[in-house]
């Protein structure tokens, strides 16, 4: 089992990685980091070479 980072925003979740796929369908692999925990939100990611942090979040309609 992998060790993920505590999340330094609230402490109590850890910071899972999540996977995408480019535009040409290539992987991309860690392309956000979101909390565990859901009271918290906290969130980063890498949308073409620029890091956003704390941005909302919305689930897909793919």
């Amino acid at each position: 089992m992998e060790n993920f980072p505590t999340c330094k925003k609230c402490g109590n979740g850890v910071l899972l990685p999540l996977s995408d796929y480019g535009r040409e369908g290539a992987t991309i692999q860690y392309k956000a980091w979101v909390c565990s925990n859901p009271d918290c939100g906290f969130n980063i990611r890498i949308d073409n070479g620029v890091v956003s942090i704390g941005s909302s979040l919305t689930q897909s309609t793919k």
